[in-house]
C-alpha cells in the first residue's frame, strides 16, 4: 500500500524539475493549482490535462507510479462522482425509484473528478522531485517575511514537511499490521467490503500507538541534533535562482493567464 502513495515520496530521476529551486516549484505549482479551480469548459480541461501530462513526462517519473498512486483515491473519486450525479438537480436523463440522474449532475461529477485528479497529480510532482529538506528550506525562505510578526516560520516549515513525509511511513506501518494479521490466518482481503471496513477499526489503536512512538523518536532525534527552534541556523547548500527557474516560472504564469483568457472568453 505504501508504494501506491504519491504524496510524501521522493524519486530521483535527474529531470529538469529535480534541478529547480524548491521555491520555484512551490510557487509555480501553487498558482497552477489555483488556476485549476477556475476550470469549467471542455477546452479548459483539455488544455489543463495536456499541460499536466507534459509535466509528468518532463519529470521522468514512470507513469506507472502515478497510475498506482491514483488507486487509493478510487473510493473518493467514485463517491464524488456518484454524489454529484444523484444529488444535482436539473434535466433528468434516467430515474429509478427515488434516484435521479441529471445531465447537470453528470457534468458536475466528471468536472470535479477531473479536477481532483489534476490537483493530486500536480501536487505529487512536487514531492516526487523535491527532497524533504529542500522542500523545508524552500518553505522557510518563502515564509521568511512572516517571521517579522513573530511567526515560527522554521518550525512551521519543518512541521509541514514532516507531516507530508509521515504519510508513506504510516501506510508502511499499516502494511506491517495487515501482514501480521494475515500471518495469524486472518486475511482481510477475503472479506466483503462492509466487513472489511469494520475490520479496520481494531487496527486503528495499534496504528495510532506506533505512530505516536515514531513521532516521539523523531522528536528525540531532532533534540539530539540540537535543532532547537531552528531560528538563525545556517545552511551548507544555499538556495539560488537560476535561468531555468525563470523559464519555468514564466511558463507557469503564461499557463495561468491562458486559463483566465479561456474562462473570460467562454471557450
Amino acid at each position: 500500500m505504501s508504494n501506491t502513495v504519491l504524496i510524501g515520496q521522493y524519486l530521483e530521476t535527474h529531470s529538469v524539475f529535480h534541478r529547480l529551486d524548491p521555491r520555484t516549484k512551490i510557487l509555480s505549482i501553487f498558482i497552477i493549482m489555483l488556476s485549476f479551480l477556475t476550470l469549467e469548459t471542455v477546452a479548459s480541461y483539455v488544455v489543463a490535462s495536456l499541460f499536466v501530462v507534459g509535466i509528468l513526462l518532463l519529470s521522468k517519473v514512470p507513469l506507472q507510479v502515478f497510475g498506482r498512486g491514483l488507486k487509493p483515491l478510487l473510493f473518493i473519486l467514485t463517491f464524488t462522482f456518484v454524489y454529484n450525479t444523484l444529488l444535482t438537480k436539473g434535466t433528468i436523463i434516467w430515474s429509478w425509484s427515488f434516484m435521479e440522474v441529471t445531465q447537470e449532475g453528470l457534468e458536475n461529477g466528471i468536472r470535479f473528478v477531473g479536477r481532483i485528479i489534476l490537483l493530486v497529480l500536480l501536487a505529487s510532482v512536487l514531492t516526487l522531485t523535491t527532497k524533504p529538506l529542500e522542500l523545508a528550506r524552500g518553505l522557510e525562505k518563502l515564509l521568511a517575511p512572516l517571521s517579522k510578526f513573530n511567526v515560527p516560520v522554521e518550525q512551521f516549515s519543518l512541521m509541514i514537511v514532516i507531516a507530508i513525509r509521515f504519510i508513506p511511513t504510516i501506510l508502511q506501518e499499516l502494511d506491517r499490521l495487515l501482514l501480521a494479521q494475515k500471518a495469524r490466518g486472518y486475511d482481510m482481503s477475503a472479506l466483503s467490503l462492509p466487513k472489511r471496513i469494520f475490520a479496520y477499526i481494531p487496527i486503528l489503536i495499534p496504528l495510532l500507538f506506533t505512530t505516536i512512538q515514531r513521532a516521539e523518536q523523531l522528536t528525540y532525534a531532532i533534540d539530539a541534533r540540537a535543532y532547537g527552534k531552528g531560528k538563525g541556523r545556517t545552511q551548507y547548500k544555499l538556495l539560488q535562482f537560476r535561468q531555468i527557474d525563470s523559464i519555468v516560472g514564466a511558463v507557469a504564469v503564461l499557463f495561468v493567464l491562458t486559463m483566465l483568457l479561456i474562462k473570460l472568453g467562454g471557450v
